[in-house]
């Protein structure tokens, strides 16, 4: 099942993303190569969007795959929307354009489709992607994310990049932005932790009165990755109450969850490295949840469960 027009969302500056895509965010303990075949696979299946990221150290591996795909005429490069990131450490306004052509050279790209702030936290510049001091604490740095908002713009006037967003920004940071003299460019999107256990439905509104809108991150929960949470927490998938649903509409756990965002009107990201989970949650334009249902999992908000440490 390919994507068609009606499978991506207009957003404020006239450009269109796919309401569902690809994560390549990779564990250590994951080969590389193993992301390079999923990228593979998920442009097979039909998956357009690729959200990546300059700290994540696997555009090389992306790019590599994209190029494949278009190689063996599968795809144009522009038949995908890439989302990079700068990362924290590029935040003073002199960076920002070496972190994206750095990101473009790794990738092989002439461009990004979307390009976002990927934490509002900003790090000491330098090598290292989480600088620490002696005492093992992280490095911050001042910086004016107006400023850094600047640095973005032009590279958007440049052509390296055709959208603007942010990532993990809350209602302040968002305002902060849109009230700048001198804006630009406003955000088109705001990439958030968001699942039924925590569906951001306050943020959700805000962003939508400001035509913004909220993209899914961690929307199947998280993988078990130690760096960014408790083990303790809860695995989302193996809710009662969305196993429930899943097994009365004979679809995957992983399925019901990413159709409950796209009813809300959430892009959704949603990684696998298997094949099958990827066909799987790309079978979501061909059922429905009824009221009942959404609201079932919009209850689960109560247990207000966040799975990455870093997202405030």
């Amino acid at each position: 099942m390919a994507f068609s027009k009606n499978h991506c969302i207009k957003m404020n500056d006239g450009n269109q993303i796919p309401v569902l895509g690809i994560g390549t965010y990779t564990p250590a303990a994951v080969p590389k190569t193993k992301c390079e075949e999923a990228i593979k696979a998920a442009i097979e299946i039909g998956f357009r969007l690729i959200d990546g990221a300059f700290a994540y150290g696997i555009e090389e591996e992306v790019g590599r795959a994209v190029q494949e795909k278009v190689k063996d005429g599968s795809i144009k490069r522009e038949d995908i929307f890439y989302t990079g990131k700068i990362w924290n450490t590029f935040h003073r306004p002199e960076l920002v354009r070496s972190c994206l052509e750095q990101s473009l050279k790794n990738l092989q790209f002439d461009y990004v489709d979307l390009f976002l702030i990927h934490h509002p936290c900003s790090l000491k510049p330098g090598a290292d992607l989480l600088p620490r001091g002696e005492n093992g604490k992280l490095l911050f740095d001042r910086v004016d994310l107006c400023k850094t908002w600047e640095a973005m713009e032009a590279c958007k006037d440049a052509g390296l990049a055709k959208s603007l967003g942010v990532s993990s920004f809350n209602r302040k940071l968002l305002e902060m932005l849109l009230n700048k003299p001198g804006l630009e460019y406003k955000p088109v999107l705001n990439q958030v932790e968001c699942h039924p256990y925590l569906n951001q439905s306050k943020l959700l509104a805000f962003c939508r009165s400001k035509d913004i809108l909220l993209e899914a991150f961690a929307a199947l929960g998280s993988q078990r990755d130690t760096a960014w949470m408790d083990l303790n927490t809860p695995v989302l998938l193996e809710d009662p109450v969305l196993g429930a649903i899943a097994k009365k509409l004979s679809r995957s756990p992983a399925s019901v969850a990413i159709r409950y965002q796209l009813q809300r009107n959430i892009v959704v990201l949603a990684k696998s490295f298997n094949r099958k989970h990827l066909e799987e949650n790309f079978q979501v334009f061909d059922f429905q949840l009824s009221e009942k249902d959404m609201k079932a999992l919009d209850d689960l908000n109560d247990k207000n469960i966040r799975y990455m440490k870093m997202n405030e």
